[in-house]
Parts: structure tokens; C-alpha cells; sequence
């Protein structure tokens, strides 16, 4: 049986083990999945010896995206612009191959279980963290009218969007209304909302939050307020693993029924 982890510290409350099985059951995989606790001395080593003990794919989960990336021998073209991976695999000599899937499985759950399209629309992405380092680039490629980052510290807004060809904009300077404003600041979990102004939203624009909660998050309650449509992050979780699971297995897994499920099971 083919084996697979999700490493992290902590790692405990991880909910990948639960969605990698259920791919492995819905596409006839026969594999097993399980949390490898990484250890901030040793995480290089720990990556090394799974693979040297037979496994055949690694998740990578905070605090180590960043190390993951850098002990990878070949990087996706995703990968190389975010800077970070969440998913490695071995290749056929023994390299470690390393990608993220984090953005596609944005896009996937906005355009595929959520009918949403970024094509032509104007785009706004708050936040310049990982996170939005991690989504731009599959932003970018559905060929929106206009990307605009907006951050606090407006210098880091001004690298991304220099690293991107998208835009920057303080909170202040932002005109006009958006089609699709998606949040990846950690407003959601801080408990408290950036100064977002009334002109930028209203009931036909279509809200993201890459956070979930069992609980309505700040941003999409905003949202709400403004009389806009909006979704959190619980799809992302399971989109940006189905695309980890279909690099290992080469199939891809149907989503939407777990997203279902899942949301049932943290709201009973």
C-alpha cells in the first residue's frame, strides 16, 4: 500500500488525513494517509527518511513551506513564483519534486463549485502575505480585468504586484467597485476587519474568504452587510488536496459531495 503524510507542527487537528481518504475510497486508491508531527530541528531529515522508508508523497503544512521549497531538487512554475510548497513527491531518480497547490484550489472551488468566473472581472485580493503570494499566479492566469492587492503596509502590496504585473493600493486609494474581492489577510482569525470602504462593494460583487470557521467569518458577515453573495475557505481546503492527490495518483477526485459533507459535520 502506497503511503502519504501531511507534515506540520502542530499537526494534530490536521483534517488531511480524513480528505485523502475519502479520495482514496471515492477513486479506488488503495493507500493510507497519515500526520508526521515535523520537528523544527530535524524537519530536512524527517522529509528524507519518509522517503527513504517507502513513501511516495509529502503535504507540508506551517510552519515549513518555506524549508520545504528549499530542499526541493525541481520546483513547479508555481512553486518557483510563491516561493513556498505544500506538496512533494519523488521523482523516478530520487529527486524531490516540490509544488503548491493552494491557488488552483482557489480557482477550482470559485470557478468550478461555485460558478463563479474571474475572466474580465476586476479583482480585488486584500492581504500580501503567503497566502496571496501562493493564489496570484492561478488568479492571474483566468484572465481578470484587473488584479489589485491592497495590504496595510502598502510596500509589501507594491513587491507582490511588481513581482506579478497586478496592482497595489493602500486602503485609502481604492476607487471604485470590484466583481470579486477575496480575502487572505488573517483579519478572519484576528478578529478584526481591515478598513475596508462602502464604495468598493455591493450586491453584485461576489466575496472569497480564504479562512473557514464553523461560525460566519468578519469578512463574509461585511459581505452580508453590503447585500453580497459570499463563500469561506472550506473548499480550498479540500480543492488545493485534491489537486495534491491528483499529482501522486494521476486522478482526480470529485469535491463538492466532501465540501458538503464536511460543512455538515461542522455545523452539527
Amino acid at each position: 500500500m502506497d503511503s502519504y503524510a501531511v507534515v506540520g507542527n502542530p499537526i494534530a487537528h490536521s483534517k488531511s488525513p480524513s480528505i485523502h481518504t475519502y479520495f482514496a475510497q471515492q477513486t479506488q486508491q488503495n493507500l493510507s494517509y497519515s500526520t508526521l508531527l515535523g520537528d523544527e530541528e530535524r524537519f530536512e531529515e524527517q522529509v528524507k527518511e519518509f522517503f527513504q522508508n517507502g513513501g511516495k508523497g509529502l503535504n507540508v503544512t506551517m510552519p515549513f513551506k518555506g524549508r520545504a521549497y528549499d530542499m526541493c531538487d525541481v520546483l513547479s512554475k508555481r512553486a518557483k513564483q510563491a516561493g513556498a510548497v505544500n506538496t512533494l513527491m519523488l521523482g523516478r531518480n530520487g529527486d524531490i519534486f516540490g509544488d503548491t497547490t493552494d491557488g488552483v484550489g482557489m480557482v477550482n472551488d470559485i470557478t468550478k463549485n461555485h460558478g463563479q468566473s474571474l475572466q474580465g472581472k476586476r479583482v480585488l485580493i486584500i492581504g500580501a502575505g503567503g497566502a496571496v503570494r501562493g493564489v496570484l499566479e492561478p488568479v492571474l492566469a483566468e484572465q481578470p480585468a484587473s488584479v489589485t492587492v491592497v495590504n496595510r503596509t502598502v510596500s509589501k502590496a507594491e513587491a507582490l504586484a511588481e513581482q506579478y504585473a497586478c496592482l497595489a493600493s493602500s486602503f485609502d486609494d481604492l476607487e471604485g467597485r470590484f466583481d470579486i474581492i477575496i480575502n487572505g489577510s488573517a483579519s478572519s482569525i484576528s478578529g478584526s476587519l481591515p478598513p475596508l470602504k462602502d464604495s468598493i462593494i455591493d450586491a453584485d460583487t461576489w466575496c472569497y474568504d480564504m479562512a473557514y470557521s464553523k461560525e460566519q467569518t468578519l469578512f463574509l458577515n461585511w459581505a452580508e452587510q453590503h447585500g453580497a453573495q459570499g463563500v469561506d475557505g472550506l473548499g480550498m481546503l479540500v480543492c488545493q488536496a485534491a489537486e495534491s492527490f491528483y499529482l501522486w495518483r494521476q486522478v482526480r477526485p470529485e469535491t463538492r459531495s466532501l465540501v458538503a459533507k464536511m460543512r455538515q459535520e461542522m455545523e452539527a
